[in-house]
């Protein structure tokens, strides 16, 4: 009787390779994507003269309407309004420049670009987050130009260089906050002309229904209010106690609170509409 004879297992063969699965970038390669388009940004608005103008002649033309046209009749004399409203006109000249981050958005999408941006090896969100952080420097322009023609109409800081420097960047900060609702603006709306109407409608109640222009002593009770609440109302209290003079902890901190919660609800909306158009 024979046996068969066992076979012996020969080397199994090596693992043929699959394809790599894709990583989660790293958080300093989304930055980098981030700040490779916020320069582009900058660039643009460089080789844009009439966004250029704007940034220039909008704080100014607020200065010069509000000081000499309604300086008299609120504060008794131009002088002692412009030290009163130049904070204020600090708050609005940032709150609306904020719109261009959307305007910007909404055209960029419109004619293709981001569209570019998909087929990069860069975070998908890179897009996003560096049209805002380049509009930074949009906003520290606007705020140079209205303290620089300040100075010369004869406004003087009150305080000091450090508590001025801390409220340019609680300026920059709550702006950044409110970039991310002009982003969802910018990214949901179908038009840059939508954009500006859109924003117009949120902002023009936060900005006017403020302490931005005059006391709120004079306002109606059910205005006075929602003043109290308005966070636009906090960013000129701070404003003015860094600029001028008067406690400044209060109005910082709820300001900062302010920017903190835009930030929260306005940044997640805008990436997820962000992500469902593109």
């Amino acid at each position: 009787m024979t046996t068969a004879a066992v076979p012996t297992p020969g080397p199994r063969p090596a693992p043929v390779p699959g394809p790599a699965l894709a990583r989660r970038p790293s958080p300093a390669t989304a930055l980098a994507n981030s700040f490779t388009l916020a320069w582009r940004s900058v660039l643009k608005i460089k080789t844009n003269p009439e966004d250029l103008f704007g940034l220039w002649f909008q704080p100014i033309m607020y200065l010069v309407l509000f000081t000499y046209v309604f300086g008299g009749a609120i504060a008794g004399g131009t002088h002692q309004y412009l030290q009163f409203s130049l904070p204020g006109v600090l708050v609005l000249s940032v709150v609306f420049a904020t719109l261009g981050t959307g305007m910007m958005l909404s055209q960029d999408i419109s004619t293709g670009v981001f569209d570019r941006f998909r087929a990069l090896p860069i975070v998908r969100w890179a897009p996003l987050a560096g049209a805002i952080l380049g509009d930074l420097v949009r906003y520290v322009i606007s705020i140079l130009v209205t303290l620089g023609f300040g100075y010369v109409l004869g406004f003087r800081v009150q305080t000091n260089v450090v508590a001025a420097v801390l409220g340019c960047l609680l300026l920059v900060a709550f702006a950044f906050a409110m970039c991310w609702l002009s982003a969802m603006l910018g990214v949901i709306a179908k038009t840059a002309q939508g954009v500006q109407w859109w924003g117009f409608l949120f902002m023009f109640p936060l900005v006017f229904g403020s302490n931005i222009l005059t006391s709120t002593s004079s306002m109606p009770g059910w205005l006075q209010a929602f003043v109290k609440v308005n966070p636009v109302t906090y960013l000129t209290e701070a404003e003015r106690a860094l600029l001028i003079g008067g406690p400044a902890a209060v109005a910082v901190e709820r300001s900062l609170l302010w920017a903190l919660g835009i930030f929260v609800v306005f940044a997640p909306l805008a990436v997820a509409a962000y992500r469902r158009r593109t």
